[in-house]
């Protein structure tokens, strides 16, 4: 083995970025290549399970003189900030069949005016008709051939209870090949100030266009990387494997096989979402009844009592507790530039077999902590630099085959849903001069992984905002029903109960694996 590292300290200098010759005179560029995890996000994309995240912000016009934004000053703001992140202005390009991962280029035919639209909501304007246009919007795939990412501007927001007068939204869709959670709030702070009067930046742009590699380019590069895999692979595995053995062995891990539910099946291309707002010191407020737990904790224990509620009132609550997949950050904080997957996955009990709140909670609580020293000792870096040891077409097969067993078999279930929780900014934000008064999101859908929960802070709120497709989740106002008694229950236990003591930590089916 000890030769292996030998050999894979030699190819490391060969993992430096594709520098591209000038062509026609074109000026020479350097252009980023996907990572293999990145590229896993355009793999698994279908016409059913479009990959994009979709932040979607709220504004107060209030603040702005005359009360109103124009579509323009929207437009314009969005160009005078497009140098601040490489997303908005660069697509793929320059493909290998999958042999290899694409690279971002920088669109020479870019057209701002071609990703952002503005829409408006018929009257009356309610809660219920935005969510179905914000399903409906949600569940179209981006133009592959542009940069990955557009912006809904929609209006007609009269009738939505506890949102300030003349409202508006702004819907991004971004895709997951892009940015992830955490990259994703950067680019929210990117296109917005902190004073309602700042003028928008001054700067000189000398962004240009680029050409796509050639075919030469794009298979010798092909070659080379295909030439190390298997050097990474070795070098990840013998990592991977002790550390793997070691977490078992201080973790106490139990295998299970884990009761499906019907959010585990073959997933529709036709969605449907609605939203839980909270105070967020509500929310800091009830962890305290439970010393050690963390605003996550609680978070998961409102979705483990939702899932609760909904699946007993359909009679298919399975004896054991659910399992959700929680997205971590990986990030060194010196190495965040708004681009890419940095990310990992840990599991944790959502303790769905425990009737009280207050208990679930500790349950919760006790399981995250498993889980998080379990990801610890096996290490999200290694576990994310798996995949660059694997073939990008073998790694996107197989991933597609996998979660089509899972969805169509009785192929084993890591997860029943998605819980990704992204801290927000909680400083005063404007677009435009429109002060932001609410940000919710919603994520992507898989075979198996039917039901997704998007939870972002902001503003001084916190939102749990649900999709699933129509098939699997008919009701989704039951389920918004759910949402909100097994919140209004935990607030309740834990302004009426003394403070829970930490619990001993229950057996963990917690691994760490690649987002």
């Amino acid at each position: 083995m000890g030769l292996v590292y030998v050999i894979a300290g030699n190819l490391r200098s060969w993992l430096k970025p594709c520098k591209v010759a000038p062509r026609n005179g074109d000026r020479v560029t350097t252009m980023q290549q996907l990572t293999e995890l990145d590229n896993t996000f355009l793999q698994v994309e279908s016409n059913r399970t479009p990959m994009h995240i979709t932040p979607v912000i709220f504004y107060d016009q209030s603040s702005v003189k005359g009360g109103k934004v124009r579509f323009k000053e929207i437009l314009e703001t969005f160009e005078r900030n497009l140098h601040k992140s490489k997303i908005f202005r660069r697509k793929l390009g320059g493909s290998s069949f999958g042999f290899d991962t694409p690279y971002w280029v920088e669109d020479a035919n870019f057209d701002l005016e071609f990703h952002i639209r503005h829409i408006s909501l018929p009257k009356p304007g309610d809660w219920r008709q935005l969510c179905i246009l914000l399903s409906r919007l949600h569940s179209r795939g981006l133009d592959m051939r542009r940069p990955l990412w557009e912006a809904y501007v929609i209006e007609g927001l009269n009738e939505i209870e506890g949102l300030p007068a003349n409202s508006f939204v702004v819907m991004l869709k971004i895709h997951h090949a892009a940015i992830d959670g955490v990259s994703s709030t950067e680019i929210i702070q990117a296109l917005h100030s902190l004073n309602p009067d700042d003028p928008l930046p001054n700067v000189e742009d000398n962004w240009k266009g680029e050409s796509e590699p050639s075919k030469m380019q794009v298979w010798s590069r092909a070659y080379m990387n295909n030439m190390k895999r298997p050097v990474k692979f070795m070098e990840t595995v013998s990592e991977l494997v002790p550390n793997l053995m070691k977490a078992r062995k201080q973790n106490d891990q139990e295998e299970s096989h884990l009761e499906k539910t019907r959010f585990n099946t073959r997933v529709s291309a036709h969605r449907v979402t609605d939203a839980l707002a909270i105070e967020l010191d509500q929310v800091k407020a009830i962890r305290k009844a439970v010393p050690g737990s963390t605003v996550n904790d609680v978070i998961v224990s409102i979705v483990g009592g939702t899932l609760r509620k909904y699946l007993q009132g359909k009679n298919e609550l399975p004896t054991g507790s659910l399992v959700c997949g929680a997205p971590i950050n990986v990030r060194a904080n010196s190495d965040s530039d708004s681009s890419g997957n940095q990310v990992g996955m840990m599991t944790i009990d959502m303790a769905t077999d425990v009737e009280d709140p207050l208990e679930r909670l500790a349950a919760v609580m006790a399981h995250a902590q498993s889980s998080k020293d379990y990801s610890n000792t096996v290490g999200p870096d290694t576990m994310m630099g798996f995949s660059q040891g694997l073939f990008p077409m073998f790694l996107g097969a197989s991933m597609r085959a996998a979660f089509f067993a899972a969805s169509t078999t009785d192929f084993p279930m890591p997860v029943h849903t998605v819980v990704s929780n992204v801290p927000g900014p909680q400083i005063p934000l404007y677009l435009a001069g429109a002060k932001v008064h609410m940000m919710m999101g919603l994520g992507p859908l898989l075979d198996a992984m039917g039901l997704f929960h998007a939870v972002i802070s902001g503003a001084g709120l916190i939102t749990i905002n649900f999709v699933s497709c129509r098939e699997i989740l008919p009701d989704p106002d039951f389920y918004r029903q759910c949402l909100q008694e097994a919140f209004d229950e935990l607030r309740e236990s834990a302004v009426t109960s003394k403070p829970k003591t930490k619990r001993k930590k229950r057996k963990s089916r917690a691994t760490a694996s690649p987002a």
